[in-house]
């Protein structure tokens, strides 16, 4: 069995949906389109992600997945429908959150380490290396933004910004998710404590999760808090912001795109650009770079977001909430098929997409 935060074999005999087949191929019919990874270099075995495709962390791995071309089988594990405290994902990482990767015999459940893990393994002529080779100076600058913009802490301004939006500038989250993360957040700590008693072989992963949550709780609804690590949160940018300046005037008169720490597009730019797109989201973009106030990062986050990996996984950010709504309502009606509730939750969502899409049009080309 896995552990948290590390790297374990496993042979994965109690997983409720079996990864792979007799012979090693990805199941369940799954068929991938994505160019292939130099198969003389890429380790054996198929490559399986659980994700959840709101999940900022999740959005990292899955850029780096499709930055560097990989065929993956990927699988969401919905958090608003609470598919991660279920006892098959709770054994799968022993109460970490998505995402989770699997390959071969190996499961890694955190997402640096998955990201690590995927840049040491998947290496060829053909698969780009993001993480450049250890000792050199762009490595050690790759890993100094690598690690600041971990540091940002994304879900207490995700949850902050939605049950205090007066704190935001054009927020594409509408309103009543307000009133629905604070039920949700309500509802958690019940759930888990329900959970617990179901599954004793698990109390010690589930007591260690509700402690998170009410802590979480407490620090993403104090607006002191929000509005301090908001103004941190500008320091960075300022830091940020200053670094592409320096690129600019290091390949001055070069022909070559120009990336954070160089001209090579690497982590420590997927990590840039999910954090603008995520603040975006969050309707922050306009305060922190949208009025003039750092050019670099809007001509940054301009370019990053052409790249194919980031269309593919972010999408356009006026339709993010329908990448959420659309595959929970099928879910929710599969699994109570007769049920009233089940359909009208299916028409209310596929009524909200209709006015988010209506929304978007009218804004982007009226």
């Amino acid at each position: 069995m896995a552990s948290s935060n590390n790297v374990t074999p496993t042979n994965c005999s109690w997983w409720p949906i079996s990864a792979l087949n007799e012979d090693g191929k990805i199941a369940d019919g799954v068929e991938n389109t994505e160019p292939a990874a130099d198969v003389d270099s890429a380790p054996r075995g198929s490559l399986v992600l659980y994700h959840w495709t709101q999940s900022f962390i999740s959005q990292k791995v899955r850029l780096v997945i499709n930055e560097k071309g990989l065929i993956c089988d990927e699988r969401d594990v919905s958090l608003p429908l609470t598919e991660h405290k279920e006892p098959w994902f709770m054994r799968l990482n022993l109460g970490e959150e998505v995402p989770v990767v699997i390959h071969g015999d190996t499961i890694v459940s955190d997402y640096n380490q998955i990201i690590d893990y995927l840049e040491k393994n998947f290496v060829g002529e053909n698969i780009p290396q993001l993480i450049p080779d250890l000792g050199t100076p762009l490595h050690a600058r790759v890993q100094q933004y690598r690690e600041l913009l971990d540091s940002l802490p994304m879900d207490a301004y995700t949850h902050g910004c939605i049950l205090h939006p007066e704190l935001t500038t054009d927020s594409m989250i509408p309103k009543y998710a307000t009133a629905e993360i604070r039920r949700h957040l309500a509802n958690a700590a019940s759930e888990l404590m329900k959970l617990d008693h179901e599954e004793p072989q698990l109390t010690e992963p589930y007591l260690s999760k509700q402690k998170k949550l009410m802590a979480k709780i407490l620090d993403h609804d104090n607006v002191s808090y929000l509005k301090k690590i908001l103004s941190e949160l500008g320091m960075v940018l300022d830091q940020v912001e200053a670094e592409l300046e320096k690129r600019k005037l290091e390949y001055e008169g070069q022909r070559c795109d120009l990336w954070l720490c160089g001209p090579e597009f690497t982590i420590a730019d997927i990590s840039l650009g999910a954090t603008l797109h995520r603040l975006k989201f969050l309707g922050l973009s306009k305060k922190y770079w949208e009025d003039g106030s750092r050019p670099n990062l809007q001509s940054f986050f301009e370019r990053v977001q052409k790249r194919h990996a980031f269309r593919k996984v972010l999408g356009d950010i006026h339709t993010t909430l329908l990448s959420a709504v659309l595959p929970n309502a099928f879910r929710m009606v599969k699994r109570k098929p007769p049920s009233f509730f089940g359909a009208s939750f299916l028409m209310g969502s596929l009524g909200g997409m209709g006015y988010f899409a209506y929304w978007y049009l009218k804004k982007k080309y009226m």
